[in-house]
């Protein structure tokens, strides 16, 4: 219940007037509820002062219940799915994102075509065909949405593709990608913004406020880049439907090189929340590597009062008052170094030659110290095999 009315004040200007929560025995009726329930929630609704919509905490109503619900109460009824959908509208900022929003409607939109089909069946006039077309009007309209979707498709393919190339350019560039990931308003951008120092971002706290993947630079105790990932926050019984239209944007986190699974500590239901993120990532497919090396952190220990870890493994910090960011950049660099197979190494350079530009452009360089001769410097790196092999080869090093 919590979450549902956390959901509805997500929305600007929305608030909640009353609740209950009621037994649904008989979900097969247009009703939902029991003949009892229904009188009784139908009167508390006309008897609530200023109520403007409802909304019932399942995941998809009927489009049959749905109607029968909103002619009862002569208000907008709303289930799970389209109230986070509408969440999703509102904060869409870029193409992809209103995109999938537009490709998570179209099951919607079907179900209200099926019903209002079937409505004028009942009255004798389902069946009317538009003129020399040889297609009924429910069959013209489904063809569109068919025709919607293979379009909306398409353009998200075309710009997977595109961030696939750019995936491939930061895993040539050999940056570390660390995925933030945790259930929504769980404080992940909070977070980002505290380790990189992005002063961008602008993290809110509400349900939902990050819809788009976003990448931002970082450095680790060693002076490494890495590169963060912000991702769209889990939620509990989230239609499967807004998944696949989002597993896209997702993609990134099987690609990357750590997760970083963050938790509100502070939240009643932070248990059941962990249980739901780790749930969603391995339907998303993770490599059994990520899942194995996920790093746990428990945010906004400020509001537990006398906080004590149940888990000696989770890196306890708040992100907000900036408590704890030492131990998990540690973590983090430790973690990166061991899945990426970087290492640190004492190259030997001539400084006659570009070999110390390069190292500068491609490894991380943290200490130079003067060799044997002028022309000669110890340089300590941290570089991966890949760089490692390219320096060799270009610089005939042995």
């Amino acid at each position: 219940m919590a979450e549902a009315v956390g959901l509805v004040s997500t929305l600007q200007n929305w608030s909640v007037m009353d609740k209950i929560i009621l037994s649904t025995k008989t979900p097969e009726k247009k009703t939902i509820f029991g003949k009892g329930n229904f009188q009784m929630l139908t009167e508390r609704i006309r008897e609530t002062p200023g109520v403007s919509a409802v909304f019932m905490n399942v995941e998809r109503l009927s489009a049959v219940s749905e109607k029968e619900l909103q002619d009862a109460w002569g208000l907008k009824v709303f289930d799970r799915y389209s109230l986070v959908l509408h969440i999703f509208r509102r904060n869409a900022r870029t193409k992809e994102a209103k995109l999938q929003i537009s490709l998570a409607e179209i099951p919607l939109l079907r179900s209200r075509l099926k019903n209002e089909v079937g409505n004028l069946d009942q009255q004798g006039g389902g069946s009317r065909y538009i003129m020399g077309s040889g297609e009924t009007l429910y069959e013209v309209q489904q063809r569109l949405l068919k025709e919607q979707e293979l379009k909306i498709r398409s353009v998200l393919e075309r710009l997977r593709k595109k961030r696939h190339m750019l995936r491939t350019q930061r895993k040539h560039k050999d940056f570390p990608i660390v995925s933030v990931m945790g259930y929504t308003n769980c404080g992940k951008t909070t977070l980002i913004k505290a380790l990189t120092g992005d002063v961008a971002l602008q993290p809110k706290d509400q349900l939902f406020a990050t819809l788009d993947v976003t990448i931002h630079g970082g450095r680790l105790p060693s002076h490494m880049t890495v590169l963060y990932v912000d991702t769209i926050g889990f939620l509990s019984q989230l239609p499967h439907q807004l998944i696949d239209s989002f597993s896209a944007t997702l993609e990134d986190v099987a690609h990357s090189d750590l997760i970083v699974h963050v938790r509100d500590i502070s939240h009643p239901e932070t248990v059941n929340q962990k249980v739901n993120v780790l749930n969603v990532l391995k339907n998303l497919q993770i490599p059994e590597r990520l899942m194995n090396s996920i790093i746990e952190v428990h945010n906004k220990i400020d509001l537990v009062q006398g906080y004590e870890s149940p888990d000696p493994e989770a890196v306890p910090i708040s992100a907000l008052n900036e408590l704890g960011l030492d131990e998990l950049k540690q973590r983090v660099e430790e973690s990166v170094m061991k899945s990426t197979g970087k290492q640190t190494m004492i190259l030997k350079v001539d400084l006659n030659s570009p070999q110390l530009g390069w190292l500068y452009k491609e490894a991380t360089v943290q200490e130079v110290h003067d060799g044997d001769d002028d022309c000669s410097a110890e340089v300590k790196v941290v570089i991966g095999a890949a760089a490692y092999g390219r320096y060799r080869k270009l610089f005939q090093v042995t």
